[in-house]
């Protein structure tokens, strides 16, 4: 595989979508998705890879669940009200300079995750959709399927969560492989 199609952790920004209070109980495997969210916080943060966060209309939608917003800075946080959180134009600006991988996780996936993913792609950036950490209403399950179709044809790379710590740890010498082994081997199974 090229160098180019893998993630490098120097290169990477975590970016989490809506993980939200009145929507995750609504989500098909709503509370794996959020382990593994949960998962690739902790992975960021012990490479120290740069995290975001979205909250969509939190005032309708309630805040994003406090066991992953508590993980985040202020600074980190963007509320947003359009579904695509590219179509804001200060949403970029929020997102560190030389980090043009883009590790997105959230839901829903057809609606908020897929057009914050298609402006990211069309900014430029290199976006690894973590496939297993995105979700959509249980009603919604082939709105996701094809939304995922959709990311991919439009030039996003499908990764799982445990592939992208993976990546992320780059080798089993590296000094955050026993932490990094630790998460995978909590992660969710299905």
């Amino acid at each position: 595989m090229p160098a180019a199609l893998r993630l490098d952790r120097d290169r990477s920004l975590l970016l989490v979508v809506d993980v939200q209070e009145r929507l995750v109980p609504h989500v098909a495997g709503g509370d794996a998705l959020v382990a593994r969210c949960e998962a690739l916080i902790e992975g960021a943060a012990a490479f120290g890879i740069p995290k975001a966060l979205t909250e969509h209309c939190p005032g309708q939608i309630g805040p994003v669940i406090p066991r992953l917003r508590a993980r985040f800075a202020e600074g980190e946080i963007f509320v947003k009200t359009r579904f695509g959180a590219t179509d804001h134009p200060e949403f970029a600006a929020t997102l560190p300079a030389g980090r043009d991988q883009v590790v997105v996780a959230g839901i829903e996936a057809h609606v908020c995750v897929m057009q914050t993913v298609l402006g990211l792609v069309a900014a430029g950036r290199q976006v690894f959709l973590v496939e297993d950490a995105v979700g959509s209403r249980g009603a919604r399950g082939e709105d996701r399927r094809l939304a995922t179709e959709r990311m991919r044809a439009a030039g996003c790379i499908l990764a799982g969560t445990e592939t992208v710590l993976f990546e992320w740890t780059r080798a089993g010498d590296d000094s955050g492989f026993r932490s990094t082994l630790a998460l995978v081997k909590a992660l969710p199974q299905g």
